[in-house]
C-alpha cells in the first residue's frame, strides 16, 4: 500500500479517473452524467486531500503516514477535515462522489454488466487502501513527537470549511448540477448515435 500521504493521493485519483473514463466510454445518459459529476467532485474532495495533507506534512515535518498517529486526540478538527476528505474520496453514501460513482455504475452496467462488476470490486480494494491510512493517521496511540502539533487555526478553518460544505451538500442534494448536466448528457449520447439501452425484463415483451 501507499506508506507517503501524497502518493494515496495520487492513487484516489487514479482511481476516480477509471471511474470518469468508463462513465464516457459507457455511451449512456446515466454514465455520462456520472462521469460529467464525478469530474466535479473529484476537484473537491482531492482539494480537501491535498489542503489537509500539506498542513498534516508542514506541521509534522513528513509525508510518512507511519510518522502520524493519535491525529484525532492532538488536532482532532485536522483530524476530522482529513477524515471526511478521505471518505469523499472512496465515494461513501451521504458524500458528493457517491453519486457519482452511483451513476457511472448503473450507467455501465445497463450496457457492460461485467464491467461494472469488476469496477465494484474495485471499490472494496479502493476503500482498504484509503481506510488503512486514514485509521494510522487518526487513530491509535499518539505517535511520538505528534503530542505538541497545532490544530487548525482559524484561516485554515476558513479555507477547508466551504470545500467539506460542498462535498457533503451535494452528498444529501446534487439536484441542482444533475439539474444542468442531465440534459447535457442526453444530448451528448442521443448526438453520438446510441440510445440508452432498455431494462431487459421489457425487452423480451
Amino acid at each position: 500500500g501507499a506508506r507517503d500521504i501524497k502518493r494515496l493521493i495520487a492513487y484516489t485519483s487514479i482511481s476516480h479517473f477509471g471511474f470518469i473514463t468508463m462513465g464516457i466510454f459507457a455511451m449512456t445518459s446515466q454514465g455520462h452524467s456520472g462521469a460529467t459529476l464525478y469530474m466535479f467532485n473529484h476537484g473537491f474532495s482531492t482539494a480537501a486531500l491535498f489542503l489537509v495533507a500539506g498542513w498534516m506534512i508542514s506541521r509534522r515535518g513528513s509525508s510518512t503516514i507511519a510518522d502520524f498517529g493519535g491525529l484525532q486526540r492532538v488536532t482532532p478538527v485536522m483530524a476530522w477535515s482529513f477524515f471526511i476528505a478521505g471518505m469523499s474520496s472512496l465515494a461513501l453514501p451521504g458524500l458528493s462522489s457517491f453519486v457519482s460513482e452511483f451513476l457511472v455504475l448503473v450507467g455501465t452496467y445497463t450496457r457492460y454488466p461485467v464491467a461494472a462488476v469488476i469496477a465494484t470490486f474495485g471499490i472494496v480494494l479502493a476503500a482498504l487502501y484509503i481506510l488503512i491510512p486514514v485509521q494510522k493517521a487518526l487513530h491509535g496511540p499518539t505517535t511520538p513527537g505528534n503530542e505538541n502539533l497545532t490544530d487548525l487555526n482559524l484561516r485554515e478553518k476558513i479555507a477547508i470549511a466551504p470545500v467539506i460544505a460542498v462535498i457533503v451538500a451535494l452528498g444529501f442534494y446534487p439536484a441542482p448540477l444533475l439539474n444542468v448536466i442531465n440534459p447535457a448528457s442526453a444530448h451528448v449520447i442521443a448526438s453520438q448515435g446510441f440510445t440508452d439501452p432498455v431494462p431487459s425484463e421489457s425487452a423480451g415483451k
